[in-house]
């Protein structure tokens, strides 16, 4: 493999982490593409795009960008790193620049998730007052997040989740990638996580390529192939 070779970095959300595409990147790898999936912070839009611009700035040659549900978020902002060719995202948040997570959804009918947060204070270095975790009911995870993912897996990943800071659904995105980077959306119809007509709504604004699957909120797990031919489609439509 060369410097031309893309890489493919995968962007986890909220409540998620890394091995929520555990099932997606031996499909990539097989194809014989790089792949990095980073631990995303989820401490705050701009301080987790800022991270992971500092880790695809560290990747010579070109890099596609999958984001999963607020990964798309980050993947919004961070994609305007020179080197990044594509954006896909997955059942994720398309924000435009200067609007927050809190903005989009709120033009829309809350999802099922929206009654079972859970929400934890944290103390924060430097400041006396406490930062907010928002975590997912571990009894109601695995209906609102993975119910078409195999039952015992749903049940790990209810009691494994990183948190996400409830910061960072109020903060604004300093700049859209989308705007000027080419860019792929799946919306999971069945999801209870998010609104589909909030990640439809992102996408359209966007004027990505989109698909539709059936599938719960977590489609890397439910339907690997279908996400894996999508970022397979934005690899051959950036890099040649």
């Amino acid at each position: 493999m060369t410097d031309s070779t893309p890489t493919v970095v995968l962007v986890h959300g909220a409540f998620a982490d890394a091995s929520s595409f555990a099932r997606v990147v031996p499909e990539l790898l097989a194809d014989g593409l790089k792949v990095l999936v980073p631990a995303v912070p989820n401490r705050s839009l701009t301080g987790d795009a800022a991270y992971l611009a500092s880790v695809i700035r560290a990747i010579p040659g070109p890099v596609v960008l999958a984001g999963h549900s607020y990964g798309g978020a980050v993947i919004t902002v961070a994609g305007a790193e020179e080197n990044v060719t594509g954006l896909v995202y997955l059942a994720g948040y398309a924000l435009e620049e200067g609007e927050s997570l809190g903005e989009l959804q709120g033009r829309f009918p809350d999802s099922d998730l929206a009654s079972a947060l859970v929400y934890t204070p944290f103390p924060v270095e430097g400041s006396d007052e406490p930062g907010t975790d928002v975590t997912v009911d571990p009894d109601r995870f695995p209906a609102i997040f993975a119910a078409d993912v195999d039952p015992d897996l749903a049940k790990v990943l209810a009691v494994s989740q990183r948190p996400l800071a409830g910061a960072a659904f109020a903060e604004a995105a300093p700049v859209a990638a989308w705007k000027s980077k080419p860019s792929w959306g799946l919306v999971s119809s069945a999801d209870h996580t998010i609104n589909p007509e909030v990640v439809r709504y992102g996408y359209e604004r966007a004027a990505m390529t989109t698909v539709e699957v059936d599938s719960s909120h977590l489609v890397m797990l439910a339907h690997p192939k279908k996400v894996a031919d999508l970022i397979r489609e934005a690899v051959r439509e950036t890099t040649g």
